[in-house]
């Protein structure tokens, strides 16, 4: 009877250790397919855009067609959240946290604003940025390398500042004034703007700054600084970008040409740019998405990317309306 008894508790035994064996290996491969180590993950990626308006949707755009792409190429999944903060820093805040509390495997931030919401709400959860112009002045990284070391990489749509100051000079020669038109409140823009004042007065123009605060005072700004210019610059900023059509409202009448820092605000104010496509942009941003979800790379030992064209782009309508005639190496674009 003991030795029957003993039988059954040592075969009860093995059972139970062979159950909790085969639980263990199960969780582990649905641990792998999760965290893309299989190669056909299913993930999930929050996003958060700024603002709506024309480069930075199309940023957003490229970012999910490239991914998906990939993942599926794979046999895999990806889930998209993609939300709108209107603009508002705090809603960035708000849209980041709702991100963290429902576990995405990764938030891609579109626009320093939610770059810095983004690097605000989690040190753990992978981001990536993109449409961000300098990474180290929007992660407050003063001895910046290219890499940030932490749980954040991107791209960057920098363009060559030397580039668009060069650009200026060779379609308005005989200007004296610039103005330089951006948002006080977009560190990026600020930064933009150091950099290419100096490269302007170094070609001979005298240069005025005009920041507005927001769009409520877009309109007004535009206006004093449209008497008192010959030509205006205007860096990648979102505030400026999201007001093209109040600032062509006074500057296309006051017949003052808007160098544009990229394509959505030339499109809609200015007269030239040399710029990126941000659809492309968003795709890169993409790809190294799908290296940090499926291949397991570490976003801070990757190098922030550029975008990898640049393109002298005019504005064919509004060059029309201002009479202006620019080089054949420039590519049209309807305003």
């Amino acid at each position: 009877m003991k030795k029957r008894l003993l039988a059954a508790l040592m075969a009860g035994a093995m059972a139970l250790t062979m159950t909790a064996c085969g639980g263990s290996s199960s969780g582990s491969d649905d641990s792998n397919a999760a965290s893309g180590d299989s190669g056909a993950g299913s993930y999930k990626v929050g996003i958060v855009q700024l603002v709506q308006h024309e480069a930075l949707d199309a940023a957003t755009q490229g970012f999910q067609d490239k991914l998906k792409e990939l993942v599926e190429a794979d046999g895999g999944e990806v889930k998209f959240d993609s939300q709108n903060a209107s603009g508002e820093s705090a809603n960035c805040t708000t849209i980041v946290n709702g991100f963290v509390s429902a576990g995405v495997d990764l938030i891609m931030a579109n626009a320093t604003a939610a770059l810095q919401a983004a690097q605000a709400g989690t040190s753990d959860i992978p981001i990536l940025g993109t449409s961000v112009t300098d990474y180290g002045t929007a992660l407050g990284v003063s001895d910046w390398t290219g890499k940030t070391g932490t749980n954040i990489s991107g791209t960057t749509d920098l363009a060559p500042l030397d580039g668009q100051a060069d650009m200026l000079k060779e379609l308005f020669p005989d200007a004296k004034n610039v103005g330089l038109l951006y948002c006080s409140a977009e560190p990026n823009s600020k930064y933009q703007i150091d950099t290419i004042k100096p490269l302007l007065e170094k070609l001979g123009y005298t240069c005025t700054e005009y920041a507005f605060t927001d769009s409520n005072d877009v309109a007004s700004v535009t206006q004093k600084a449209a008497a008192a210019s010959d030509v205006m610059y205007i860096p990648t900023d979102n505030t400026a970008a999201s007001c093209t059509e109040a600032i062509a409202n006074v500057v296309i009448p006051a017949k003052v040409p808007v160098i544009a820092g990229e394509q959505g605000i030339c499109n809609g104010c200015g007269v030239a740019t040399l710029s990126i496509d941000y659809y492309e942009l968003g795709q890169a941003t993409g790809e190294m998405a799908y290296e940090i979800l499926a291949n397991g790379a570490n976003p801070g030992d990757m190098e922030v990317q550029p975008a990898p064209n640049f393109t002298k782009m005019y504005n064919k309508t509004n060059c029309e309306k201002l009479g202006i005639t620019v080089p054949d190496d420039y590519t049209a674009i309807e305003g």
